[in-house]
């Protein structure tokens, strides 16, 4: 019986492969249970942010970390370094209007993209690097796209 031939293991793919299945597998359990879950994630703040899709305009999820600033959300759409922005961006730049669950709590929201070079966009990224072990630093050197920071700010809350 013949051999089959090594191939050479690239760590890093591997190591990409891994990691998103094991989000994939998060994102199940967030939703699944309903937010009782999946809030944090080997320490960091998860949220699940709904989006309208810009082409279907079906509802789409996608749990991420996010970190705070005052009542608003920060998101950096890094799709962990790819060339490619991650799809939930290009779905809330066409429908800024979007849903938040952190935990089991929902909230109607708006979101704005902050480009890189904008005035807040250093601070919100030092926040967002701060509350996810300094992780998107590394994802801009992956690739020469300029990754944009997403402000969510929750719709206020009507008192009747």
């Amino acid at each position: 019986m013949a051999k089959r031939p090594q191939l050479p293991l690239d760590t890093e793919k591997l190591t990409e492969m891994v990691m998103a299945r094991m989000l994939r597998l998060h994102q199940r359990v967030y939703e699944r249970t309903d937010g009782k879950l999946g809030a944090r994630l080997a320490g960091v703040s998860c949220l699940l942010l709904r989006t309208t899709g810009r082409r279907s305009g079906a509802t789409r999820t996608v749990a991420l970390a996010y970190a705070t600033d005052g009542p608003d959300y920060i998101l950096v759409a890094s799709n962990n370094g790819s060339d490619q922005p991650p799809g939930w961006l290009e779905n809330l730049r066409a429908h800024p209007e979007v849903e938040i669950q952190v935990g089991t709590v929902r909230s109607p929201g708006t979101a704005s993209v902050v480009e890189r070079g904008a005035p807040p966009y250093e601070r919100l990224l030092r926040l967002a690097n701060a509350n996810n072990s300094w992780r998107y630093f590394h994802y801009q050197q992956k690739t020469s796209r300029p990754i944009p920071v997403v402000l969510v700010s929750p719709a206020p809350i009507a008192l009747h």
